[in-house]
């Protein structure tokens, strides 16, 4: 578990890092007087800052020489990064470099180059998987085209039918078959040839899920529903697909707007229809999947964190205060009224917003450590 929560940190560090840079590239090039721009989150461990044509060092919390350049700090709390930009909350009017001094457009790039960045990687990182080999799910391989290579193919669960024998005896979607009965299968239709071959009958299922091998026994049915099989699972070819470098890059844009699409859908019933409270997860469950992934090697664990990336840059743009959408929000009311925002409502917004998220956080991350298993054994 450790070793999941190291790996953890570094992973939402680089994400949160890329997306701070985001916002500081945008604002430098906007012409945006900058203060400091932060990895970790203080108090400071070390900052670096031009002074006088040659760069200083500043360790500790010091005062700063020269308020005109921006400072480089490494901070003591590594989960990510900040950068402070003059006028982002309203302030120092007077400064003709300050953020509220700026039209809407480079205001706007600024708000947004950090979800953007987010989006960048994610669209990077799923690229690089389809040049190693990203680990998918296909019904038919022979549909992929010509420029796919499917590798190391395995039947797998692709999903299991609620109150289906298969759900009674415990597989799960995405557990990979090993054998039925001691018998192994080169793809699809073998195995469903046997499946039905032997309903009626008690199947031993072995399967790999994650990276342990399980059994179960399977009940099958002797006479099925429609459309719903012996057993009441669906079946996939899990494998390794790989793409040239060119055609990796495009299919990982693809699988990009793909995933954006889903998580938006996702969102919209979570917001909207107010489902799926339930299924949202803290740190502490994001590092126990983080853990998971890091046992099925370094791809997954890649795929995984280009999963994370788009879930931060779409949570942040959402228009609710303390988020960037929020402030995107007060930028467009700001632009319609065609006068500046009193910054103290602006403030109070944010700061509400900011506290209504911790707590929100803190209900998650309670709700997570008590269904983990150290837990339950501990009240058992």
């Amino acid at each position: 578990m450790l070793v999941a929560i190291l790996i953890f940190i570094v992973i939402l560090g680089l994400l949160v890092f890329v997306h701070e840079a985001g916002h500081f590239f945008a604002a430098k090039q906007s012409g945006m007087k900058v203060d400091e721009f932060g990895f970790g989150f203080p108090p400071r461990l070390v900052g670096l800052q031009k002074t006088g044509g040659r760069w200083k060092v500043v360790f500790g919390s010091k005062p700063i020489d020269n308020p005109e350049h921006t400072v480089y700090s490494i901070n003591w709390i590594p989960l990510g990064g900040f950068v402070r930009i003059v006028g982002e909350n309203n302030e120092e009017a007077d400064d003709p470099r300050s953020f509220v001094n700026k039209p809407f457009w480079p205001r706007l790039k600024t708000l947004v180059a950090g979800v953007l960045m987010n989006v960048i990687l994610a669209w990077v990182l799923i690229s690089i998987g389809y040049m190693a080999g990203l680990p998918v799910a296909v019904d038919d391989p022979a549909a992929l085209g010509n420029n796919a290579r499917l590798e190391q193919q395995q039947v797998a669960i692709a999903d299991v039918l609620p109150d289906s024998p298969a759900a009674h005896a415990g597989l799960q979607p995405g557990d990979l078959i090993v054998s039925i009965d001691n018998q192994h299968f080169a793809n699809i239709p073998e195995a469903q040839t046997y499946v039905r071959a032997h309903k009626g009958e008690l199947l031993h299922f072995t399967v790999k899920r994650i990276s342990e091998l399980k059994s179960f026994d399977v009940a099958s049915l002797a006479e099925p529903a429609p459309n719903s099989g012996p057993t009441g699972i669906a079946l996939a070819v899990y494998g390794r697909l790989r793409y040239p470098f060119f055609v990796a890059i495009g299919q990982g844009a693809q699988t990009t707007v793909y995933q954006v699409s889903a998580i938006f859908n996702g969102l919209y019933h979570l917001v909207i229809k107010g489902q799926g409270l339930k299924n949202l997860s803290g740190p502490v469950k994001i590092a126990q999947l983080t853990g998971q992934f890091a046992q099925l090697g370094f791809i997954p664990l890649v795929q995984f964190t280009a999963f994370l990336s788009l879930n931060l840059a779409l949570l942040n743009i959402l228009p609710f205060p303390a988020l960037d959408g929020g402030r995107v929000l007060f930028l467009l009311i700001e632009t319609i009224r065609r006068k500046r925002n009193n910054p103290q409502i602006e403030q109070i917004a944010n700061t509400v917003g900011f506290l209504l998220l911790l707590l929100l956080m803190a209900i998650i991350t309670a709700r997570d450590i008590l269904n983990t298993s150290v837990i339950h054994k501990i009240i058992g």
